[in-house]
């Protein structure tokens, strides 16, 4: 029973114990610092989507920082999560996912990829692609290991590395193609590297990775003993070029966890339905951890997206077709702006460089542009490292996944840019 001299107090944090995530401070604030949350004089912020969506909404501009789409994906979809709906699919699904999506998935990684696991023991259905990463990060790493990123990174990952205790090491993906020196990438390896974590097609940059470089990084990873995480939300959407699952590669599958998600290929981002799959001994690793985040969710929406991965060759083609239509409608607004336009392979993003206008920094640029020209993106700086951070200083994201009369507006509005500078 708690004394009276404690009794109805607050437990207190310290807000400054810990910023450089080492093994004595907290997990929240390992996590915090890991994503870019927390200064070094402790001062706990917001994530950077939040703040430029704040900035949209209270200037009225249009909202090109968070890469959600703002339009729903294909009826037939939405039609097979009401009828499950409706006829009482809305309980526990099983742990591991509900065998029609199990089952799809597998048939899915056979159709496009050639690939074959087997639905009851190497797949995994997870609450969004997000609880799969954190879910197999955390099944894996201890403190002290490394975990290799590609930078910039999606933020989520040095959140959970933080959190697991783990250390982040990165490598830089250099402009103009956003690909890692081959010559220099095994600088980034060590005798404690646990987990190369991937995310191909890539979020911020838009690269879709060649062969040649998913074989290094195979290579690399056998070499070291390292598993290999693959963050493949972005498959189905790149633009002229192949995608391919670097566990199809020689000597990758034995080490090799793949996630995807149901939320970028057909526009329910809301729904968070994702899967892993894999070798059955680093699946079952995982699904003991995930069984003790979420157990299992969205049951109905489980079976509507199995109907999803069932639809036939032109719709994937379809949807990569017109988000290409509409990445080149943002790009023709930036480059009329005068920004530096690096055209992606893939993704929802397509990022520029502020330098040609005479400007370096990209944060400062990112917080005026709402009230500028009345459009919001995303500092690619905030994805990185303080040493990556410089190296992107002056590098901007944008997401296209709108409607398109919803970009043409962003493009007329950016193209004053120049003039209102």
């Amino acid at each position: 029973m708690a004394d009276m001299a404690s009794a109805g107090k607050s437990p207190s944090l310290d807000m400054s114990a810990g910023t450089t995530a080492g093994t004595d401070s907290t997990p929240w604030q390992r996590a915090a610092t890991g994503a870019n949350l927390l200064s070094p004089d402790g001062t706990l912020g917001v994530t950077i989507f939040e703040e430029m969506t704040t900035l949209a909404l209270s200037t009225g501009a249009i909202n090109l920082g968070q890469g959600f789409p703002d339009e729903d994906g294909p009826a037939e979809i939405k039609a097979a999560a009401q009828s499950a709906i409706a006829q009482g699919a809305n309980q526990y699904a099983p742990g591991k996912g509900t065998a029609a999506l199990r089952e799809a998935i597998a048939t899915h990684q056979q159709r496009f990829y050639g690939l074959n696991p087997d639905p009851d023991t190497e797949v995994l259905v997870t609450t969004g692609a997000t609880e799969a990463i954190a879910a197999t990060l955390l099944a894996f790493i201890q403190p002290g290991d490394e975990v290799l990123t590609f930078e910039p990174f999606y933020d989520s990952y040095g959140a959970i590395i933080g959190m697991a205790g783990g250390n982040h090491v990165t490598a830089p993906l250099l402009a103009p193609d956003f690909l890692p020196d081959l010559a220099e990438l095994e600088d980034s390896f060590s005798s404690r590297t646990k987990i190369v974590l991937l995310n191909n097609p890539h979020n911020p940059t838009g690269a879709v990775f060649p062969e040649p470089v998913l074989t290094r990084i195979v290579e690399l990873a056998a070499k070291y003993g390292a598993i290999i995480v693959s963050d493949e939300v972005y498959e189905h959407l790149t633009f002229g070029v192949r995608h391919i699952p670097i566990t199809s590669l020689p000597g990758a599958a034995e080490r090799t966890i793949t996630i995807s998600s149901a939320g970028k290929t057909f526009s329910f981002t809301g729904w968070k339905i994702g899967w892993l799959s894999g070798p059955a001994e680093l699946v079952a690793a995982v699904r003991t951890v995930k069984q003790f985040l979420t157990y299992s969710s969205g049951t109905p929406f489980q079976s509507a997206i199995a109907v999803g991965l069932a639809l036939p060759d032109e719709f994937y083609t379809g949807i990569a077709n017109t988000l290409r239509h509409k990445r080149d409608i943002l790009a023709e607004g930036l480059r009329a702006a005068g920004f530096g336009v690096y055209n992606p392979s893939g993704t929802y993003f397509i990022n520029v460089d502020t330098a040609p206008l005479g400007i370096r920094d990209s944060v400062d640029l990112a917080r005026r542009l709402p009230g500028l020209v009345g459009v919001a993106a995303i500092p690619v700086p905030v994805f990185c490292h303080p040493e990556g951070a410089e190296r992107t200083r002056s590098l901007l994201r944008f997401a296209f996944c709108k409607k398109a009369d919803v970009l043409e507006e962003a493009a007329a509005r950016l193209a004053t840019l120049k003039d209102r500078l």
